[in-house]
């Protein structure tokens, strides 16, 4: 089972500058569009291109719109060996409702 993590929750674990990498699985346009602060844009349907780049020890949140395809990521993640993968529940969406009302829904 992948662990979760929320956006209030991740709120509060840049607030207090914990080390984590964040990465956004949506497509380019949609970073373009909105994103969250400190997120690293890594396309969903490039994976096997950038999944070498991570180092498995490193704590990794991956987020998208909704969770969805960050929840396939980090399924795709863990299947390599990844222990210490989250995915943001509710994703951009939801990071817009509750934590940066300035950040645009779609």
């Amino acid at each position: 089972m992948i662990a979760v993590i929320t956006v209030e929750e991740l709120k509060a674990k840049q607030d207090a500058g914990e080390s984590f990498r964040l990465i956004d699985v949506r497509e380019q346009h949609e970073y373009q569009y909105c994103r969250i602060p400190g997120a690293e844009l890594k396309p969903l349907g490039q994976i096997a291109q950038w999944i070498h780049d991570l180092d498995p020890a490193e704590e990794l949140i991956l987020q998208c719109h909704h969770g969805m395809r960050s929840q396939r990521a980090c399924m795709m993640l863990a299947s390599q060996g990844f222990t210490n993968v989250k995915n943001l529940t509710g994703g951009i969406d939801a990071w817009s409702l509750s934590v940066d009302a300035s950040v645009p829904r779609y």
